[in-house]
């Protein structure tokens, strides 16, 4: 779990699987989706550009994990010409200096507070404590039906809902429901490459918020993820702060996960 610092910059492993995961989803979706909404994506030595510009959400619409000046300005170029919000996802502290100028070139602002990047690795998985709330994979019958639930939790518009959808099934993801009875209330997603998994998806119905269906949704993916051979998880959130805690950063930590480092969004105008 570790970052390269070398002269041949290149992005860190846990960058890696979740560009890797949302390259996957594009490849998935684009086809479900109509032209209209203009989903497209492009990889680039490890990392990506991607962009949904109805998306409301930064994951949809950024650069991600690329460490050299040159790959930036391919991605740079690339989603200047898309519309929507868009954004740079970079680590500035383990940026090289010619990537530092290249951001202060291009008088990229940072904006709200970043994103932060935990791990944990596959130890100790077995010895969690058994969780109350009941999970269950989605079937695939299920899909548009797990998909405007992503959708509803992250303020989607709903005829979004076979983006995600688009994943139930598919080779290399895990889908999940946490169960009230037999009753969905929330979900939670998890791409797998080889030894390295990225976690996401998680939403929660809100009457059914801190009642601890979101550890039982990170439980129940760790347990699937070791089962499949993986030996680090990744995730992101928001990075937390004095004047707002991050619920969903805490319940990481509970559950094991490490900050590792964080990332600025820049704007791109």
């Amino acid at each position: 779990m570790n970052c390269c610092h070398s002269a041949d910059a290149c992005p860190c492993r846990e960058d890696v699987i979740e560009a890797k995961a949302f390259i996957d989803l594009y490849q998935a979706a684009h086809g479900q989706l109509p032209d209209e909404e203009q989903f497209d994506c492009t990889p680039l030595n490890g990392g990506c550009a991607i962009s949904l510009p109805r998306a409301p959400a930064i994951g949809l619409n950024r650069i991600l994990g690329l460490a050299k000046t040159e790959d930036l300005d391919k991605a740079y170029s690339w989603i200047r010409g898309r519309q929507g919000n868009r954004f740079l996802q970079l680590n500035l502290d383990a940026a090289s200096e010619e990537v530092r100028r290249w951001v202060q070139s291009k008088g990229l602002v940072s904006h709200g507070p970043g994103w932060a990047k935990l791990a944990r690795s596959a130890d100790l998985v077995s010895q969690l404590s058994p969780s109350k709330v009941k999970t269950r994979k989605v079937r695939p019958v299920e899909a548009m039906h797990f998909g405007a639930m992503m959708c509803a939790g992250f303020g989607f518009p709903e005829h979004l809902a076979a983006l995600w959808a688009s994943i139930v099934g598919r080779d290399g993801w895990a889908c999940f429901y946490a169960l009230d009875g037999d009753t969905p209330v929330g979900t939670g997603a998890m791409f797998i490459s080889g030894p390295f998994a990225w976690l996401g998806g998680g939403t929660t119905v809100q009457s059914f918020r801190n009642r601890g269906v979101q550890k039982a949704l990170i439980q129940a993916r760790l347990q699937e993820g070791v089962a499949w051979g993986v030996s680090t998880f990744a995730v992101e959130t928001e990075v937390p702060s004095p004047d707002k805690a991050s619920i969903s950063n805490a319940n990481l930590v509970k559950m094991g996960f490490t900050h590792l480092y964080n990332r600025s969004n820049f704007i791109l105008r």
